[in-house]
């Protein structure tokens, strides 16, 4: 057997700890995980499914690693994702990260939050897992993750997730459940700004805003820094049409100063067809941005593609709603690599098409799984 070649994933990968007792070590974590991860790529999307991949690619994959026992069991991978630490995992892949993040001037990062509604454990009493994601929408990247076992804990999740990543000039937008004080505290100690989706959580809050826009719509108060800004859209037999109105922070809104920075409060209306009906939605937000509506329209806009550009692929592609890993860490390691491997396709220039057709080729042609793990 010739010798493996060096990969910069590998690298990453070394850095992490293994869990297992030394007894229990037939094979290497490195080798573990990297195949893991390549399998996920190729469209594997469980353990048994990773061990079906190391078996058939296996003269591929000793171009790249020792395989000293062969290919590990699903069993050794299920084991070996419900010891290692999430955080251990979580560093390499900032570590990785960092090699492709594009300096975050005026970049948009959404945080949101998703269910994997299969990881409950009744009999456990074990509530599902929920991760908090950032995503950097221009690049369509995962800057970072953190799982907690319900979703009332997002409010103290985001701040964790927030302390891990560099937002230095970057815009963050983060739905209702982020909407607090505190964490609007942390964006702006991070050197970032926000625009934060407000509903009844804070008190009077989504109450004086309304009432100053219906004001606004009365003639009551003058306009005084009034911005607004206008989109419509057509395609795939659905209409939209969105408009933005932002103005400086009155002066009725209370407790105006316990926000930091904040400067300007905004409202959305969304009004669509679809299939022959027409809907329609009213959104209001408040930002430490200047009141101005193409700007913070951008912003809102960029958020609502975390939906569509990863937590719609993770459930579509990556069946993880479907996902049924419990066992202590296994859940949160394996959305990691999802994660992971979401931004790796993302990345991707030189394949054409989607993240399916993607995985598709990087399945069928070992080259092609070469050129989205950066060989080629």
């Amino acid at each position: 057997m010739s010798e493996p070649q060096s990969l910069a994933l590998l690298d990453h990968l070394a850095l992490l700890q293994d869990p297992r007792l030394d007894r229990q070590k037939r094979h290497h974590l490195v080798d573990i995980l990297f195949i893991a991860i390549c399998a996920v790529i190729s469209g594997a999307n469980d353990f048994v499914a990773m061990e079906k991949f190391g078996k058939t690619k296996r003269a591929w994959l000793e171009k790249f690693l020792a395989l000293p026992n062969g290919i590990p069991s699903h069993d050794t991978f299920g084991r070996v994702f419900a010891l290692l630490d999430p955080e251990q995992l979580l560093r390499g892949f900032l570590a990785w990260v960092e090699t492709l993040r594009q300096a975050t001037q005026g970049q948009f990062v959404g945080l949101d939050g998703k269910t994997l509604r299969a990881s409950l454990d009744a009999a456990a009493a074990r509530n599902p897992l929920h991760v908090v994601s950032a995503w950097a929408s221009a690049n369509r990247l995962v800057l970072g993750q953190v799982a907690v076992d319900q979703k009332s804990n997002e409010i103290t999740a985001i701040p964790q997730l927030l302390e891990m990543l560099e937002l230095q000039g970057a815009i963050v937008t983060i739905d209702a459940m982020g909407c607090q004080k505190t964490i609007a505290a942390t964006i702006q100690d991070q050197g970032a700004d926000y625009v934060l989706t407000v509903k009844g959580n804070q008190d009077h809050l989504e109450e004086d805003i309304l009432a100053h826009f219906a004001a606004l719509d009365q003639g009551e108060v003058r306009a005084r820094g009034r911005s607004v800004s206008e989109q419509r859209e057509q395609g795939h037999g659905r209409q939209e049409y969105r408009r933005c109105e932002a103005v400086p922070v009155p002066k009725t809104l209370r407790a105006r100063g316990a926000w930091p920075g904040l400067q300007s409060i905004a409202r959305v209306t969304r009004v669509y067809t679809e299939k022959g009906t027409e809907k329609s939605e009213v959104r209001y937000f408040i930002s430490s941005l200047k009141a101005e509506a193409s700007l913070l329209a951008q912003a809102i806009r960029s958020h609502w593609g975390i939906e569509n550009g990863l937590h719609w692929v993770l459930d579509m592609y990556f069946a993880e709603d479907r996902s049924r890993a419990r066992t202590l860490h296994a859940a949160a390691n394996l959305a990691q690599v999802r994660r992971w491997v979401v931004s790796l396709l993302r990345q991707d220039t030189k394949l054409e098409g989607s993240i399916e057709k993607k995985r598709l080729q990087a399945a069928w042609n070992d080259k092609n799984l070469e050129i989205l793990l950066g060989l080629c």
